[in-house]
């Protein structure tokens, strides 16, 4: 892949998903940026990126509800690198509620905050670096729920769908030096998912084509193609079914 001396930042780029994609940026020659609310977490990861691919990797602390700590991930990562070249948001929050009519205002703003909120602010102020500069790539990591929501996850399949419209929204706004496309995920068995019941676990399985949730690593080749532009130069806009075929 084209992405040697890339620079990529990787937003709740600690563990699950984020830390795959972390990991195969840098295994594909780039330097991350790894941000989460929690510094120690990434700091860890950036260790374990550099001893094995000796790329450089920041640490930087961050919750993406709060834009002006999206304004400082933006500017120490301009300061470390001097540039971006691809932003990954993939940040995503979905709590659990008892029941609709008790979900509260800092509930369903906190959800909205996290998986729509922070993507818009991050997108519009490396979106527009990239749009003067030498362009650059978007992901944004969504959901099926977008498409197809469920009771237990309402707000949080609402801000995905949000998501969904902000990423034809942005290749159009930055376009066409700067490529925005969506990688709209199923389940996946992360470490949010060990805490499914059983019967879920297997009844999701049951709907795939594959047979089985998805695999963390299963999404980094999605997200290195969608990086490239010397391979998707061409796509922008889209929204790739990342689900094994959930029906």
């Amino acid at each position: 892949m084209g992405l040697s001396d890339k620079v990529v930042v990787v937003t709740g780029g600690s563990r699950g998903l984020g830390r795959e994609m972390v990991l195969g940026f840098a295994a594909a020659g780039a330097d991350v940026v790894i941000a989460s609310r929690k510094y120690d977490a990434c700091a860890e990861l950036a260790e374990q990126v550099a001893d094995r691919y000796r790329r450089r990797a920041l640490p930087v602390a961050c919750n993406v509800s709060d834009w002006a700590q999206c304004d400082v991930l933006v500017e120490a990562s301009y300061a470390e690198f001097g540039r971006v070249d691809v932003l990954v948001n993939n940040a995503g929050l979905s709590p659990l509620y008892p029941s609709l009519d008790q979900v509260s205002e800092a509930l369903f703003d906190k959800v909205v905050g996290v998986n729509l909120k922070g993507p818009f602010r991050l997108s519009a102020l490396i979106g527009s670096r990239m749009a003067v500069g030498d362009g650059g790539a978007i992901i944004n990591v969504s959901s099926l729920e977008a498409v197809r929501p469920e009771p237990v996850a309402v707000p949080y399949a609402a801000a995905k769908a949000g998501l969904n419209a902000l990423t034809l929204g942005l290749a159009h706004t930055y376009g066409p030096s700067v490529r925005v496309n969506t990688i709209q995920c199923g389940p996946f068995a992360t470490d949010i998912s060990a805490a499914w019941p059983q019967e879920m676990v297997a009844e999701l399985a049951g709907r795939t084509a594959a047979g089985r949730l998805g695999r963390p690593h299963e999404i980094v080749g999605a997200a290195l193609y969608f990086a490239d532009a010397d391979v998707s130069g061409y796509c922008s806009g889209a929204t790739l079914a990342l689900d094994g075929g959930l029906r």
